[in-house]
């Protein structure tokens, strides 16, 4: 193997221990990283550890369980983190608001009580929406979404979910995403995939899309959203991995990326 050359170029698998990602760098006398690889530790390493600001972090999706270790370094680093998804409404519980039957984790309710007063600590302006779209029943075997309303954060009625932002929220989180010199989005703001669900997320992607600035997707949801936006290609930078997005935002490395270092 002496004439062999290892070249990693698969981010989004480079977070597992496989033997075709870090065992093999022990038997091959030269090991690099290519050129896609280059770019996701550039845009989501040095670009967010040192980046232009002011910068701005926009996560969503579910759980806040799946993001507490992310959120938890990139306050370290951000100005503002906007919050939407259904991971907003945990924090709506952890404020004492009423959220009706959206979907919560009621046991992170204290833990996204410690997050928002680690924002205050480390002076991160901790955005969450001021309101929401709201359905009483989701029928997706029928595709019927047309009983939507708009609640104010924290009078969802009970009966009722949240599925997206509201209007309100949008233009808040617009016009803080439109002073942004780095951006750094994960996650979606509603149930996307369907058409009553999709405003907030849509227009995040729009107002993303418009700024000049650096703009980084990261995670599996949010680079459906923006395909499915159609502005996939006004953004500075798409990781190409989900959960190795996330892992790499939280450790700054991947294992299949430590094997590598140690050995250069």
């Amino acid at each position: 193997l002496l004439d062999h050359i290892y070249v990693n170029d698969a981010f989004g698998a480079s977070h597992r221990r496989h033997a075709s990602i870090e065992n093999i760098v022990k038997y091959v006398p030269v090991s690099v990283f290519g050129l896609l690889m280059e770019k996701e530790i550039n845009f989501l390493g040095s670009k967010t550890k040192n980046p232009k600001r002011p910068f701005v972090v926009v996560l969503g999706g579910a759980k806040v369980s799946e993001k507490i270790k992310v959120i938890k370094t990139l306050l370290l680093k951000t100005d503002v983190m906007i919050i939407g998804g259904a991971m907003a409404y945990t924090f709506a519980l952890a404020q004492g608001k009423n959220i009706g039957d959206s979907l919560k984790e009621k046991d992170k309710i204290v833990l996204a009580k410690e997050i928002l007063n680690e924002a205050k600590l480390k002076n991160v302006k901790m955005i969450l929406p001021e309101d929401h779209r709201i359905i009483r029943n989701i029928d997706l075997e029928n595709r019927n979404f047309n009983d939507t309303q708009i609640a104010i954060d924290g009078k969802i009625p009970k009966g009722w979910k949240g599925i997206d932002i509201g209007p309100k929220t949008i233009e808040i989180f617009q016009s803080i995403l439109k002073k942004a010199k780095t951006i750094l989005w994960n996650g979606p703001m509603g149930i996307f995939e369907i058409s009553c669900g999709s405003h907030g997320t849509f227009a995040i992607a729009k107002t993303i899309a418009k700024n000049s600035c650096i703009s980084i997707i990261g995670g599996g949801d949010s680079i459906k959203a923006i395909n499915s936006s159609g502005l996939a290609d006004k953004i500075k930078f798409i990781s190409t991995g989900g959960g190795a997005s996330i892992e790499f935002l939280e450790k700054n490395t991947l294992p299949g990326i430590a094997i590598i270092k140690n050995k250069l």
